[in-house]
């Protein structure tokens, strides 16, 4: 069996580009869910900037995580952001260390 791993994405808007953002991240959720070996693909905006923007990820395996960066749901959405970020998102790879109670110790 493969090793899950957690991905945090972090993208941070433009001005004025916060809704663009958004929309496009809420758009391409279904799509992304629908991968293979998706666990889990959710969006967060931070409580006080609005411009900043958290996916945070579940993948069955690194392979699964691979597929998704060269599949056509993340070409999309590059292509529709390629000017409303401030910068190439910051994408962080993490390994899973359960810890404690099976359901709250882990994603």
């Amino acid at each position: 069996m493969a090793d899950p791993c957690v991905v945090v994405a972090t993208m941070i808007a433009e001005p004025g580009q916060e809704d663009l953002v958004e929309q496009t991240l809420r758009a391409a959720a279904p799509a992304v869910h629908a991968e293979p070996g998706c666990v889990r693909y959710a969006l967060h905006r931070h409580a006080k900037n609005p411009g900043h923007f958290v996916m945070i990820e579940k993948w069955a395996s690194r392979e699964a995580l691979r597929a998704h960066g060269q599949g056509a749901a993340l070409r999309e959405v590059g292509a529709a952001l390629a000017e409303a970020l401030a910068a190439p998102p910051d994408v962080q790879v993490f390994e899973p260390l359960p810890a404690g109670d099976a359901e709250q110790g882990a994603l």
